[in-house]
């Protein structure tokens, strides 16, 4: 290729969309950072923490970026947001920069209540800003099959019932939290608020809306029985707190024409991040939806909500209830 040919390539080439990342702990180091440093879509331009301004210091330096003094600073330098902080912390920040105009990358879940949540979709709304929340397990192949595998099936008649599980022992002492993750926010709200949106997400996409919730069991082993629009019954357990040769998330979906298996067995989650920073890339650059944006995650806060709200009060939670007291 001649040079002047190679130049006009180079200038058609996207620029990097410049991401501020807010958060220094474990999945910060572990994942967003690397996400951003990664591949060409995005840029990593700094690093700010409410909590530590050593580890954001250190971040930095690891990843050869400077570490913002404040998030006013990180919101000037930047074109967007990606949040790995704990859930209060996010709904806290997060309407800032959407009201600054920049794109937003969010963790699950949104907040720790449906308020929360809210308000952060509520700043999204209003700013009309670019968004992607990290269900993680969405921007992966397998996933993405078994979506498409669903819908098919639900298109030739109603799912009877999805049974499902997410198990691992990352909440244990010997697991893969930090103690500072393990006995964070995760501790008071457990593995529903955490393991949760995951495979409700899944579960209702699956069988249909979620209508109605009851929640048994403790924030150690929690056990989900669903009802749907459509009349779909399903059962899940969620436990960050027991002992397996691996995390795994699992579903079976039964209908009269069929049925269907999922599972995270090998999967390679590293896989999902290209996915998913192409993704947030495109949102900001073009408008372009992703594969899971604030509005879902609403709805699968709503669940969360009606689930937790049935634990505490021991009987079947409506999500209209947790709906319409929510907004």
């Amino acid at each position: 290729m001649s040079p002047e040919l190679s130049a006009r390539a180079a200038s058609q080439e996207p620029t990097p969309v410049k991401i501020g990342l807010v958060g220094a702990g474990q999945w910060a180091a572990t994942m967003h950072a690397p996400l951003h440093a990664a591949g060409a879509e995005t840029r990593l331009t700094g690093i700010w923490s409410p909590g530590s301004r050593h580890n954001a210091a250190r971040l930095a330096k690891e990843f050869g970026v400077c570490a913002f003094d404040s998030y006013e600073e990180l919101l000037a330098c930047s074109e967007a947001v990606d949040f790995a902080v704990p859930p209060t912390v996010q709904a806290d920040l997060a309407p800032q920069a959407a009201d600054a105009g920049l794109g937003l990358l969010l963790e699950k879940p949104l907040g720790v209540s449906l308020a929360q949540a809210t308000r952060v979709a509520d700043a999204i709304r209003r700013n009309g800003s670019a968004n992607a929340v990290v269900l993680t397990k969405r921007y992966h192949a397998r996933t993405r099959q078994f979506v498409t595998a669903v819908a098919d099936l639900r298109a030739k008649g109603p799912v009877a019932g999805v049974t499902g599980t997410y198990l691992h022992g990352g909440f244990l002492e010997a697991g893969f939290l930090t103690g500072k993750e393990r006995n964070g926010w995760r501790s008071e709200y457990g593995a529903l608020y955490d393991l949760g949106p995951h495979l409700l997400d899944l579960m209702e996409l699956a069988a249909g809306p979620v209508v109605a919730v009851r929640t048994d069991g403790t924030n150690t082993y929690t056990a989900l029985t669903t009802h749907h629009a459509d009349g779909a019954t399903s059962q899940a357990v969620l436990s960050g707190s027991v002992t397996g040769p691996s995390a795994t998330t699992t579903l079976n979906v039964h209908s009269p024409v069929g049925s269907l298996e999922y599972s995270t067995r090998g999967m390679d989650h590293s896989e999902c991040w290209p996915a998913l920073r192409r993704e947030f890339a495109e949102a900001v650059r073009h408008g372009t939806p992703p594969t899971v944006d604030v509005e879902r995650a609403l709805i699968i806060q709503e669940i969360v909500e009606a689930a937790a709200l049935s634990a505490k009060e021991h009987r079947q939670v409506w999500v209209d209830e947790v709906r319409n007291g929510g907004r």
